[in-house]
């Protein structure tokens, strides 16, 4: 039997990270349908069969260049998000001995340490200088 399905998924999507992402927000929305009634719980119902469909639908895809885009994607979109709450996770870690300006032709964050008054703060990327109180 192993052999049998080994065959049939040879040249197929088979999961990916986002299919398991699919999965778990299929799970939700099962777990939601449960627990809401009337028809916002039969719209639950319905998203949760038709994300279902989607998943097998990827899972068993012959196109491999397309999936393999649309995954790449979402790990650029999941990379962003990381990467955002990490920045903000390091602000705070170091909030009490660096203050963060935002550059005001950029938008590039800079970071100067606390404690040394007005200061003339000068972006290292774009070259901008502007003035902010440490």
């Amino acid at each position: 039997m192993r052999e049998k399905l080994a065959h049939f998924m040879a040249g197929r999507n088979g999961n990916d990270q986002l299919n398991l992402f699919l999965y778990a927000v299929d799970a939700v929305l099962l777990i939601a349908g449960m627990f809401v009634r009337g028809q916002v719980g039969q719209i639950l119902y319905a998203a949760f069969f038709v994300l279902l469909g989607v998943i097998y639908f990827r899972m068993f895809s012959r196109n491999l260049p397309k999936r393999r885009e649309e995954n790449a994607r979402f790990l650029r979109w999941r990379y962003r998000i990381a990467a955002a709450f990490k920045v903000r996770k390091e602000k705070w870690v170091q909030r009490k001995e660096y203050k963060f300006f935002t550059c005001p032709s950029c938008k590039t964050t800079l970071r100067v340490p606390r404690g040394h008054g007005k200061i003339k703060i000068v972006c290292r990327k774009c070259g901008n200088s502007f003035e902010g109180k440490s």
